[in-house]
């Protein structure tokens, strides 16, 4: 009876390869590919039936971890999502939805040989789940771009240098205080990747032209009229502000226009959002485009290249770029 060992001999490869090949979790070269699969029809190997065929080794399904957690925009998120479904159907993959933000989910989809590669959002600075997908076979890509060594390869659009971009707009046009209006408390304590990095981008800008930048958290709802308020309060002499929040967003802008109207003051908005939001908000002069559609795009390119060729690249991060203007202070 012919044996894997058998084939892995004939093949000049491990064993674990051979499994590879039939099982289909882990790029493997195509020389390689070829070499094994010649050596199954040459020696008339047949797997037992608890294994898949050769003819079934991939499902064609990528799984996405899209965690709908508190605080984070919904529609930013299905903007990703949209790009992701897409760019998967043009690579001949569907798209298996995961909802939850755990890894457990993550192990059942990997070890159930649900999907052939696996797209997790919604990624945080310090994220638990890198080590879990670390420890599986199949090939993985963040959309996120956490702390430390990229142990997984990641893409995403280039937070940190949005703020440098927002602090160097608003400074060229006169303005000396500023004011990050951020994402909810409760992202910014989970240290979700964008807001750390929009954040320190920001406030390393500031400190780099030699201006006042402070950041501050904000609700996603009308909520952040307070917000804005007080810190207006706080600090009279904040005459430009940069808004990452597209909830807030329409309350903040009205308010800072109001305040502007009421002291006399030239005050300038730059928000970071998706063009689509830009152009509903009334008062709102001046954005940095978040490509949300391009960014799920991009990472399905990354891991469908990976099921292809084996590569395995680092980091992809979308540059930011503004639209509009603003008016100097």
């Amino acid at each position: 009876m012919v044996t894997i060992a058998d084939v892995a001999q004939a093949a000049g490869v491990s064993i674990s390869t051979v499994s590879y090949v039939m099982s289909g979790k882990r790029a493997i070269s195509q020389e390689t590919r070829d070499r094994v699969e010649k050596a199954i029809d040459s020696l008339g190997f047949s797997p037992h039936a608890g294994a898949r065929s050769l003819a079934s080794r991939s499902t064609n399904v990528i799984g996405l971890q899209a965690p709908l957690r508190t605080g984070v925009d919904v529609h930013v998120v299905m903007q990703i999502v949209t790009g992701v479904v897409t760019q998967a159907r043009k690579h001949g993959y569907d798209i298996l939805l995961l909802a939850s933000d755990d890894s457990k989910a993550l192990q059942r989809a990997a070890k159930g040989s649900m999907v052939d590669a696996l797209l997790v959002m919604d990624v945080e600075s310090d994220d638990p789940r890198i080590d879990t997908l670390s420890g599986l076979d199949h090939p993985s890509v963040l959309i996120g771009l956490p702390e430390g060594r990229r142990a997984i390869p990641c893409v995403d659009f280039d937070f940190e240098a949005a703020g440098w971009l927002a602090v160097d707009r608003l400074v060229a046009l006169g303005h000396r205080r500023l004011a990050l209006i951020g994402s909810p408390l409760e992202v910014m304590a989970r240290h979700t990747s964008y807001a750390d990095r929009l954040a320190r981008g920001f406030l390393a800008a500031c400190e780099a032209s030699g201006v006042v930048g402070t950041v501050h958290a904000c609700p996603s709802t009308a909520e952040a009229v307070t917000t804005v308020a007080d810190v207006m309060t706080d600090d009279p002499t904040i005459t430009g502000f940069f808004v990452h929040n597209e909830g807030a967003l329409p309350h903040v802008t009205a308010t800072i226009a109001q305040r502007g109207r009421q002291r006399g003051d030239d005050l300038a908005v730059l928000a970071l959002c998706p063009e689509d939001v830009a152009r509903s908000v009334p008062g709102l002069a001046d954005s940095i485009a978040v490509p949300a559609e391009a960014i799920g795009a991009a990472a399905t390119d990354m891991i469908c290249e990976i099921l292809t060729n084996g590569t395995k690249p680092s980091v992809r991060l979308l540059p930011p770029a503004l639209t509009g203007s603003t008016a100097a202070a």
